[in-house]
């Protein structure tokens, strides 16, 4: 038998961990860059982005006052007015407190991108202006109500629309630095959605390799696998047929030597006897002696068939199966109902001796273990196949596990995969268990059937 190659190659389990251990970093690496700009997209989004439009909102807020101001002082010096000046003093009090909370409000919101000097400018120019506001209206309660109104034209108007200028530099502002974070923050997410890509690509590649060196892995596992299953299946029946080749000997030697032996035995005893006084003890010794040797020899007889059945080989598989049938019947108290149906067909002594081992392990097995006394043995011939099925109703085996019965279910399927067949085991109906062997029958050559009628002649 060729000896099992050794290929010498090292496990890949090492390359695999390398390339996991790879590719999960570079998952975790592109996770944590990957949370790092989503984290800055936040920051953006929530330090720039909504506090820039709130400051918008406060700033068009103050825009708003500004306009209201300028409307109350066109109608100041609206000389149809009948009201005096004085009269526009609560509008400007509740104007003033509206901008004022407006300027506090926009100072806490304010951009990043706002200067010191901008925000303290657009406070001086609004504490300026109320303060020439109260100089006017100062003015109109003493009753100098033109020297009032020059002023408006003079100094308030012009200071209304400085700030309404500074506001709306700072709106424009606004908008700008809006426009620059809405393109940071697609920057942003063309970066991360760039890295996704590359994340996915590195991650299907890793998977790609990995895989294709799984299955160049387990291409070379199967074939070796194939090659062991091989040498095993070459080596049971190299066992086996040493085995058979074995007991085929044995089974010779107890029939022909031994047989021989306490045939002359018996025959010696039987010529003693016969001389010996009749009704004599010594007659009587003799008798029971040669009794004994007939016994013993009849039972090397059964041994010897047992071992090696000769009848497979002189008369066949059926005449084999007849006989030892009857025998298990005989030796162990187990009745055995035999059927055969079919047309009959000659089987090779290769497969008919599988067949007849598979048989007799079987029935050992109901004698042994099923706790029954009654087993049906069935043999089937069709055109091509030959069923034989053993079945019982004892307590049954375990369907899903029946080869860890012993050794001798292992052998069956050793036997039955030799002779290229099918073992199955299977609970009927009624319980207990059914053994079904299907094994293929081809045409014995003409040289063995001549070769099978010169022995049975």
């Amino acid at each position: 038998m060729p000896a099992v190659k050794r290929t010498g190659r090292s496990s890949p389990t090492r390359v695999l961990l390398i390339g996991l251990v790879i590719t999960l970093v570079a998952v975790v690496a592109d996770a944590w860059y990957m949370t790092g700009r989503i984290a800055r997209l936040q920051t953006l989004q929530a330090d720039l982005a909504d506090r820039n439009r709130k400051d918008s909102l406060q700033l068009l807020r103050i825009q708003n006052d500004l306009n209201s101001l300028a409307l109350a002082m066109r109608d100041m010096l609206d000389s149809d007015q009948p009201y005096p000046l004085t009269a526009w003093s609560a509008q400007f009090d509740r104007i003033r407190s509206d901008l004022d909370d407006a300027i506090r409000r926009e100072a806490e919101v304010a951009v990043a991108s706002r200067t010191p000097e901008q925000s303290e400018y657009l406070k001086t120019s609004v504490t300026q202006f109320w303060d020439a506001a109260d100089r006017i209206f100062a003015l109109a309660r003493d009753g100098r109500e033109e020297e009032a109104r020059a002023q408006i034209r003079i100094s308030l108007q012009a200071r209304q629309a400085a700030l309404g200028t500074t506001v709306a530099r700072l709106l424009v502002q606004n908008n700008e630095a809006e426009e620059e974070t809405a393109g940071r923050v697609q920057a942003i997410y063309g970066q991360v959605q760039r890295q996704v890509y590359w994340l996915v690509a590195a991650t299907l590649t890793g998977i790609l390799l990995t895989s294709l060196l799984v299955i160049r892995s387990n291409r070379r596992l199967f074939a070796e696998l194939a090659v062991v299953s091989d040498e095993r299946q070459e080596l049971a029946q190299q066992l086996i047929a040493t085995r058979e080749s074995s007991l085929r000997e044995i089974s010779r030697e107890l029939h022909d030597e031994l047989g021989q032996v306490l045939t002359a035995i018996g025959s010696m005893v039987g010529r003693a006897a016969r001389q010996a006084p009749v009704g004599s003890t010594l007659q009587a010794d003799l008798q029971e002696v040669r009794g004994i040797a007939q016994s013993t020899l009849d039972k090397v007889r059964s041994l010897s068939q047992t071992l090696h059945p000769s009848a497979l080989e002189q008369a066949g598989l059926e005449s084999t199966i007849d006989w030892f049938v009857s025998t298990v019947q005989r030796q162990t108290g187990l009745s055995v109902s035999y059927e055969r149906s079919g047309p009959a067909r000659e089987v090779d002594s290769a497969v008919g001796i599988q067949v007849y081992r598979v048989l007799q392990e079987a029935l050992a097995n109901v004698a042994r273990h099923a706790e029954t006394d009654r087993a049906w043995v069935r043999m089937r011939f069709a055109p091509d196949t030959l069923v034989l099925e053993v079945e019982d109703h004892g307590k049954g085996i375990d369907n899903t596990e029946p080869a860890r019965r012993g050794l001798g279910i292992i052998g069956m399927r050793e036997r039955v995969t030799l002779v290229g067949g099918a073992l199955s085991f299977t609970r009927p109906a009624e319980g207990g268990t059914l053994v079904r062997l299907t094994v293929p029958i081809p045409p014995v050559e003409h040289g063995e059937h001549k070769r099978k009628e010169a022995r049975a002649g």
